[in-house]
This record gives structure tokens, C-alpha cells and sequence, in this order.
């Protein structure tokens, strides 16, 4: 069963090494614009029609560009990584191509860092 973000992000309140740190006020998600929103908003129904989930991702991008604390909740997302549901502003969708990227990148800087160049050339 899926949860909504505000259950969810409870759920996280769990210390994570993984998850990014927020100042000594408490975890980012109790500042979450999306725990006071229509949980509905942030996940899919089954078998929605393709021009109402579009319109309901663009109406949670919405609520979470208004979010003080969407970084928090995108790394989060990617960091976990979350399967489902529209978080920091992402779909599953955006968070995959997200996450390709940076692990091409990674693949890249490797590539042509100091200690890779020495061992080619030796």
C-alpha cells in the first residue's frame, strides 16, 4: 500500500545517515508544506487516465514549489530512493533521470581524475 507524503515523511522522522541534516530545530519533514495538503495530490489511483495524472503531478509540483523545505524532501527522495509519488518537486519519472545523470557524471569525474590519468599513462 502506498502512503501519502504526510505519512510517509513521519515514518522518516527514523534518523537516516543517508538523509540530508537540517538545522537543530528537528527533521526537515515537520516543516513539510504537504503535511497540511490532500495527501492524494502527492501519489497515483490506480489506472488514472493520462491527463488527470498529469494535472494532478502539475497541482502537487505546485504545493511543493511553495515548500520551505523541498531540497530536503527531493534528496530525500533520491537519496532513499522513493518509488512513487511526486516529492521535492519531482515525479518518479524526473527522480530516474535525476538520478542517471549524476551517476553518469560520477562515471565521468572518475574517469578523468588525477589517479585514473597516472595508471592510463602508466
Amino acid at each position: 500500500m502506498l502512503h501519502p507524503p504526510h505519512q510517509s515523511l513521519q515514518v522518516a522522522a527514523v534518523p537516516s545517515q543517508r538523509a540530508p541534516a537540517r538545522d537543530q530545530a528537528g527533521p526537515w519533514h515537520t516543516e513539510a508544506v504537504c503535511r497540511r495538503d490532500e495527501a492524494g495530490l502527492f501519489f497515483a489511483p490506480s489506472k488514472e487516465p493520462t491527463a488527470a495524472r498529469l494535472a494532478r503531478e502539475e497541482a502537487a509540483k505546485g504545493v511543493c514549489a511553495r515548500c520551505p523545505v523541498m531540497i530536503e524532501c527531493r534528496e530525500h527522495a533520491l537519496l532513499q530512493p522513493e518509488p512513487y509519488g511526486v516529492w521535492g518537486g519531482l515525479t518518479a519519472a524526473e527522480r530516474r533521470v535525476v538520478l542517471a545523470r549524476r551517476r553518469r557524471r560520477e562515471m565521468e569525474l572518475k574517469a578523468v581524475s588525477p589517479g585514473n590519468r597516472i595508471a592510463a599513462a602508466g
